[in-house]
């Protein structure tokens, strides 16, 4: 299985604003102000972990993926 990119939704936006972020290898949409937050630091994490090992996203094992972003949440 081959990870292309990384895709976060945030549905408890109350407040109206349209929060988008796009990387290369992320795009976040939604979310209230904190969850979109969240959002970035768990996706600049993934990406930052894996370009540490001389990675890529799409180069990455998608178990090794789902580690960096389960790490990321328990932070």
């Amino acid at each position: 299985m081959e990870t292309l990119g990384l895709i976060g939704v945030g549905l408890d936006n109350q407040d109206g604003h349209n929060r988008v972020t796009q990387g290369e290898e992320f795009l976040l949409v939604g979310g209230s102000e904190e969850t979109h937050e969240n959002m970035q630091d768990v996706a600049i994490h993934v990406i930052e972990s894996l370009k540490n090992k001389g990675k890529r996203l799409q180069d990455a094992e998608f178990h090794e993926v789902v580690d960096l972003v389960q790490r990321a949440l328990d932070r």
